[in-house]
Order: structure tokens, then C-alpha cells, then sequence
């Protein structure tokens, strides 16, 4: 769906584009970050740090975290435990 018009869009493309790409980088960044907050925040409190890692994968990425990613994970959690 596009609710904005071309012109509304060439605007915002315009000023996207007269940022550095540094600029651009830090918008994107900033926005990934606010983002994997708000899911975070979404979640139960009580639950592990791996099934908070799990979970926040699947939000965002829409799809279970691959085996070779999780045992990767539960290494790391054991190691810092």
C-alpha cells in the first residue's frame, strides 16, 4: 500500500538524500534500535534470556531461529552465567 503521493515522496527522497551517508547510516541504526526496543518491551517480563533472544529474532525476522544461531546462543548464555 502507498499512501503518499509521488510528489510527497520525491520530498522525502530529496532530503534523504542530501544527508552524508554517516547520516543516513545513524537514521537507519536509530530506527533498528527503537524497534528491537519496543519489542523487547513487548515481551513477558519472567522469561529467560534465551527465549527473550528467540522470541525478538522471530518478531522481527518473522521466522524461527535456526538451530546452528540458537545452540550458538545457549553457549553464549552458558559462558556468561
Amino acid at each position: 500500500m502507498i499512501d503518499t503521493t509521488p510528489e510527497v515522496a520525491e520530498i522525502v527522497r530529496n532530503r534523504m538524500m542530501a544527508l552524508s551517508g554517516s547520516q543516513r547510516f545513524l537514521m537507519g541504526v536509530r530506527m533498528c534500535e527503537a524497534a528491537r526496543r519496543m519489542v523487547l518491551a513487548s515481551l513477558p517480563k519472567d522469561i529467560s534470556g534465551l527465549q527473550r533472544r528467540r522470541l525478538l529474532f522471530e518478531r522481527i525476522y518473522g521466522g524461527q531461529l535456526p538451530d546452528s544461531v540458537e545452540s550458538r546462543l545457549i553457549g553464549a548464555t552458558r559462558l556468561n552465567t
